[in-house]
Order: structure tokens, then sequence, then C-alpha cells
């Protein structure tokens, strides 16, 4: 086995994922498993009582079509790019690295994998609150009992990834089956004890809730949330069994969860009243279907809730090591990153990856910062990694390239409407929110240095220069802020 990464577009036998064929690598079904997988984790779980905490009815609905055509304008803008830069591996980062050049990339890939373990903390957060439900060992008030909990979790499932991805990924698809029961279960019994009445009441929310504008802003980051791993597909692409497979796999990925996010969300409203959804405690899920049939139905649910946070965890924790992995082969990350064990696993990125997660998780658990600035924070360090990805499509179709055969008339205002959803939802997380994760895009430069030396690279070029200096001084103003209790997670 090889100790560094392949170039971009080489077969990766020994890592690959698949259906178990001949060829060993990712299938279809596992591809959209994958998308599936990564998109429904805990988001899904507290989206009534998220949703309804800044927003009515009326918003909701609005913010579920901005969403809904924002979103499916960016899966098929990673579909499109697939087929037309079949070359270009690792979509989030390869688009950005061809958008602008290295630091570009680099910055994309690193936004990406911080996303991805504060994401992941995020799932062990939700999912040791649940189990206080069932534990008190675990619930509010005893913080060290989590963070142990936790711990193992962390460190089994990283044991799990070291032993080969593609049993990983075999597992993440039953997992993902697993979950997605519970919840179509959760959909029909809701929709029985659905009361339009309610759902009309204060239908466009009171006074407190704001405009009708900061109403659907408010549902930003939490849709957004609940659909990163959209691009899941495009990150493996580089293991796909077709290179068409990347965008189907994408397309009915968004599909699957749109019909499910957007049941769970709306429905809710006709069993509890916009207020009453906002004081709930999360999994807001439960409390739903408590009221619907009783408290055999809150059960389910933290039950749904630990399975699905499970396989969740282990879908990101596949797609954090990889976001390390290719563009450590590729030299804009320093080489130790490329590094594979006899399974083809990227080691070194995967303990780096759970190194970060543990101390992230302690932090966050004895500081009490809440479950929902976790998602916010992880929310807000994608959206650059989108938004360059998006503005990589306008250019591609502008310039009409692509592989013969993929160029397509829609392709051109899909990813200008793609890049107008990116810069909304730059506008809708506000300036906190943009600072703080320029606090944790600032000290990735650090990482960069050290790649460029060990390829013998200036550090910057002239351009990159200022790149560097607008996110060092968004930084140092987050720092200030945070001293001085202006800003705060």
């Amino acid at each position: 086995m090889n100790s560094t990464a392949p170039v971009s577009g080489t077969p990766v036998p020994s890592a690959a994922v698949g259906q178990r064929g001949s060829d060993g690598r990712l299938g279809l079904s596992l591809m959209v498993a994958l998308v599936v997988g990564s998109i429904i984790g805990s988001g899904i779980f507290g989206l009534p009582q998220n949703m309804a905490s800044g927003a009515g009815a009326g918003a909701i609905l609005i913010g579920w079509l901005v969403t809904g055509i924002g979103m499916l304008t960016l899966a098929l803008l990673y579909q499109m790019m697939a087929l037309r830069k079949p070359e270009l591996n690792n979509g989030v980062y390869a688009y950005a690295r061809a958008l602008s050049g290295d630091y570009v990339g680099f910055n994309s890939a690193w936004g990406y994998w911080v996303s991805a373990w504060i994401g992941n903390v995020g799932y062990l957060v939700a999912a040791f609150s649940a189990l206080g439900y069932f534990f008190p060992a675990f619930g509010e008030g005893n913080t060290t009992g989590a963070v142990v909990g936790a711990s193992i979790v962390l460190w089994v499932v990283h044991a799990l990834v070291l032993r080969g991805i593609q049993g990983a990924a075999v597992l993440n698809a039953v997992v993902t089956i697993a979950k997605v029961v519970p919840l179509l279960l959760f959909i029909i019994l809701v929709a029985l004890a659905f009361n339009m009445n309610t759902f009309t009441l204060a239908f466009w929310g009171d006074a407190k809730l704001g405009s009708v504008l900061d109403q659907v802003k408010s549902t930003m980051l939490v849709t957004v949330w609940v659909f990163i791993g959209i691009e899941g597909a495009s990150v493996y692409s580089a293991r796909a069994r077709q290179r068409k497979d990347v965008g189907r796999a994408t397309v009915l990925g968004f599909v699957i969860t749109l019909a499910l996010l957007m049941a769970v969300s709306l429905l809710s409203l006709g069993v509890l009243n916009q207020p009453t959804l906002a004081g709930l405690k999360n999994p807001s899920m439960a409390g739903v279907l408590e009221k619907a049939v009783g408290t055999w139905g809150a059960v389910l649910i933290y039950v749904a809730l630990i399975i699905s946070v499970g396989g969740g965890f282990l879908a990101w924790t596949l797609l954090a090591a990889e976001s390390l992995f290719t563009p450590a082969g590729e030299g804009v990350m320093p080489k130790k990153l490329a590094r594979q064990n006899p399974h083809g696993v990227p080691v070194n990125a995967m303990w780096l990856t759970s190194a970060m997660v543990q101390i992230f998780l302690i932090v966050t658990l004895y500081s009490k910062a809440s479950y929902l600035a976790l998602i916010s924070l992880s929310t807000a360090m994608i959206l650059l990694p989108y938004l360059f990805s998006a503005v990589y499509g306008v250019l591609l179709t502008a310039r009409g390239e692509g592989a013969p055969g993929t160029v397509r008339p829609l392709d051109l205002p899909i990813t200008l409407v793609a890049t107008v959803y990116c810069v909304w939802l730059l506008y809708a997380a506000g300036p906190k929110y943009l600072l703080l994760s320029a606090l944790l895009y600032a000290p990735g430069a650090l990482v960069y240095l050290l790649a460029r030396r060990e390829q013998a690279q200036p550090a910057f070029r002239s351009f990159e220069w200022a790149i560097f200096a607008g996110m060092l001084a968004l930084a140092v103003g987050a720092g200030y802020g945070l001293s001085v209790g202006k800003l705060a997670l």
C-alpha cells in the first residue's frame, strides 16, 4: 500500500467503497445513502422547534420555498460539474481551487473540514441529550458523564473507520435505512393528527418575531444546516464506480431529504401552534409526536434520534477525513495528511479530525454552548465553500467548458441562481457567525504555509496576500469581540 494519496482521477482500489462489485468502487445506492445519511442526522429531530423559534407558519413556508429552490440549484450545480469536469475530484475543494488557485482551494477544504467536525460535536451533544431521557447519568447537570460517554462513542467510531472505509460505508447505508423508517412513521402519525386551524393560527407570526423578512432570515441557517451533506457524493467522486452516479446520487438524495424535512417541519405546525413549538425542548419532534399519540411517541423519537445521530456521525467522519485527504495528495495540505493505512483509510486525517472533535466536545459541554449555536457555526463555515463552487459553476458555463455532450442550455441560469442563493445565505447568517467563522478560518493559514514549504513554493501569490490579510483582520475583530463580551458562541 502506498503511503501517499493517488493523483487526481487515479483508481483507489484499496480505499474504495462499493457495493462489493469486482472493481470495489462506490455504486449508486451507497452514494445515495452517503448523501441521505450525511444530511439526515440530528437536525431534522429539532427542526419543528428550531424553525418555529423565529418564524410563523407563513414565513416558514417562504423559507422552505427559498431553500428548496436554492438547494435544488446547488444539487444540480454539483451534478453538472461532476459531468463537465470529471477530472476534478473532491468537488468542494477542487472547484474552489480551479476557480482561484491553491489558497482559495485550501480554504474551501479547510472550511468544509471544520464544518464537518463541529457538526459532529453537535451530533454528540444531541445524542447524549437524548440518552439523558433514559439514563440520568447523561442528562442535564451531568456534564462529566456526557463527556465520558461521548468520548467513548467518538473513539469507537474512529476505530471502526480505521478498519476500512468500505465496511463503514455499508454500515452507513444500513443505518440510513434504519433512521428513515421512524421518520416516515412520524410523518404518517402527525398527518393523521394535523389540524388546519392550528396551522393557520397567527399564520404570519406575532409582532415579537419581527417582519416577514426577518422571520424568513431566521430560518436560513437552520434549513442550510439540515441540508449540509448535499455535496457528499461530490466529495467522494474519486471513488465512484460511474461518474454519472455522482450527479444522480446528489439529486436523488436532495429529493428524498427535502420531502422528509418539509413534511416534518410543516405538519408539526398543525399539531402545536408556533409559540408552543418554539418552547419545546429538543428534540422537538418528540414533543410533537407525544402530543399526537402519547408518551410512546416521544420514546420512539428519542430512540430514532440516537440511531440517526450515530449514522450521521459516521457519514461525516468519512467526509471530514476525505476533505483533507485529496488536497494533501495534491500538495495543498501537508503531505502527512495523505498517508493511508493498510486498509486504505487516510489515517492521519482521521486522527486529526477525531482529536479536534474531542477537544471541542470538552470545551462545548463544559462551557454550556448550545446545540443551536454549534449548528449555526458549522453552517457558517460551509457557506464560503458553497459560494466558491457556485461561482466556479458560473464561470464554467459562461465559457462553455465541459466534456463533450455535457453542455446544457439551462446550466447558466441554474448556476446564477445558486450563486445568488449563496450570497443570500451569507447575508442571512449575519455578522456574528461570519466573524466567528473567520476566527476558525485564519489559523488554517499556518497549515497552508507548512504545505507550501514542503512544496518549496512561495507563501502566497499577490491577491492571496489580500485574502489572508482580510481574513486575519476579521479574526482579530472576532477575538476582540469575544474578549470584551460583545461576541459569544
